[in-house]
């Protein structure tokens, strides 16, 4: 049975969210995600043997997100999320003592809240969404064409109502 270690940081001061219940929350995403087949067989994971899989959250603003959009990503804008798929895109893929670090997702909390507003759903909703994407991203998949992107929402939403979100 697979291990999950997953680790939050929430440097956002105006949103104190529970960082417990979102843990959880991307563990049975990740669950559901690994249980379906064709995402495990297309996931960064098919093909590796191990016990654990670790990646962490840095809750964070927009001034964070620009900031490291402009450093690392050469792009000139705050997002909502960006995600550092170690163990995806890497082509070496360590894996120490059975444990696979699958990278990390920060996520800006002020873009959530104004995301939430703008659909009509609570925040906590949101954020869920932003977690399941990131973990998308994580498994190494990407929605450079419309039917990825498609794909990827579409697993998104199952996830959410899978979970009861």
């Amino acid at each position: 049975m697979t291990k999950y270690n997953i680790f939050s940081e929430n440097i956002y001061p105006d949103w104190d969210i529970n960082e417990k219940t979102f843990i959880d929350i991307a563990k049975k995403i990740l669950k559901f995600y690994l249980s379906i087949e064709e995402v495990y067989e297309k996931s960064c994971l098919n093909g590796f043997d191990y016990k654990v899989i670790s990646f962490d959250f840095l809750y964070c603003d927009s001034v964070k997100t620009h900031e490291i959009n402009r450093e690392y990503r050469n792009k000139d804008y705050p997002a909502d999320i960006i995600t550092f798929a170690i163990f995806a895109d890497s082509e070496e893929k360590f894996i120490f003592d059975g444990e696979i670090n699958l990278g990390e997702v920060m996520i800006a909390l002020d873009k959530v809240i104004d995301e939430a507003e703008k659909k009509g759903v609570t925040k906590e909703h949101e954020l869920s969404f932003l977690i399941s994407h990131g973990i998308l991203h994580l498994l190494g998949f990407d929605h450079q064409t419309e039917e990825d992107y498609n794909f990827i929402i579409n697993l998104q939403n199952k996830a959410l109502e899978s979970i009861g979100v």
